[in-house]
């Protein structure tokens, strides 16, 4: 409990402190935001742009704090570490790996001075490195290759599962990247999402009889981290943001989620629990399906939160409204982990 409250704490302070430095540092570069002509966001236009390092460097360091021991039962007092774990190691691959291709395709736009990054095969094929990595980490480690929803539900993968990795990894990076349009949109819903799996985490610590799984306080450290540094970067990313995370934050958010959901077994849960990005990238397929098959497009724009921009809504207003459904979805996938727990014999 104290690694996981250090981590938080660490974090928030961090990301809270360095967001201003690395605001005046990407101004003086005029490293800033370049936007898409369909709406009006002309005021996002320069604003500084992947503030995503800063959270990245944040959790990096937070986790670090997270093992340092000052005491123990066993000798007392003075400085020891906690050991590193795999489980938290895989984590880090995952939210710093794609935190990288994301990095990368930001600083391709600004190159270009355009909202176009890296192309298509490029991206993906950074994706798929981390992913080879990942998949590769969690398979030697002995990590379930069954699919899960709340626990495994007896379907192996076997050298599939490579494939899954694959899937839920840049599948996640993608929706939180969609919706990564609007201030503050983002972080605060990741947020939230961070906020599950730090109870989904450290839940199964303290039931290892009934989950089977090792290495839990350890993801719970690192989803309090990341929890936290979203926190901390909404701080300076709400309306009017002064900083936005960037290809850099959202595809490295979108890591970690799908990270965090391949280790605790909660490989479908997540699309419960990240509700909105499930909304947001069906707008997304929706739209380009409707236009492809009949010409006609079902959205004005997609994602589906600039619908709404176009329709007249207020963008506070659209936020918070889109961080009520992100909340209704992390409370339902919540409510179904209990509930799982309950009805498989875990109280009694």
């Amino acid at each position: 409990m104290i690694a996981m409250l250090s981590a938080a704490a660490v974090g928030f302070t961090l990301t809270i402190l360095l967001t201003p430095v690395a605001i005046r540092f990407f101004r003086a570069r005029a490293i800033g935001q370049y936007i898409q002509e369909e709406v009006d966001h002309d005021h996002k236009h320069g604003v500084p742009t992947m503030g995503g390092v800063v959270m990245i460097l944040a959790v990096l360091v937070a986790y670090l704090v997270a093992h340092v021991r000052l005491w123990s039962a066993e000798s007392g007092w003075g400085l020891t570490w906690r050991e590193f774990q795999i489980p938290g190691l895989l984590v880090l691959v995952g939210f710093v790996g794609m935190g990288m291709i994301g990095f990368l395709d930001d600083v391709s736009k600004v190159s270009r001075e355009r909202n176009l990054g890296l192309r298509k095969r490029w991206k993906f094929g950074g994706q798929l490195a981390i992913a080879s990595i990942f998949a590769w980490g969690a398979i030697n480690y002995g990590v379930s290759t069954e699919v899960s929803f709340t626990r495994g539900l007896g379907f192996d993968l076997h050298w599939f599962y490579a494939l899954w990795v694959l899937f839920m990894l840049v599948g996640a990076a993608n929706a939180v990247n969609f919706t990564d349009g609007l201030d503050g949109l983002a972080a605060g819903s990741g947020g939230l999402v961070f906020g599950a799996f730090v109870v989904i985490a450290f839940w199964q610590f303290r039931h290892p009889e009934f989950y089977g799984i090792v290495g839990t306080l350890e993801l719970a450290i690192l989803a309090a981290a990341l929890m936290a540094a979203a926190a901390g970067f909404l701080w300076w990313n709400t309306a009017p943001a002064k900083i936005m995370m960037g290809d850099t934050g959202s595809q490295a958010l979108g890591g970690a989620m799908a990270a965090l959901a391949l280790l605790t077994n909660t490989h479908l849960l997540l699309v419960i629990l990240g509700g909105l990005y499930v909304v947001e990238t069906v707008s997304v397929i929706l739209q380009i399906l409707s236009f492809r098959v009949w010409g006609k497009r079902i959205f004005k724009m997609a994602p589906v939160h600039h619908h709404f921009e176009l329709k007249g809504w207020p963008e506070g207003t659209i936020v918070v409204r889109f961080w009520i459904i992100a909340g209704l979805s992390v409370a339902l996938g919540l409510g179904m982990f209990y509930g799982d727990f309950i009805m498989g014999g875990g109280v009694g």
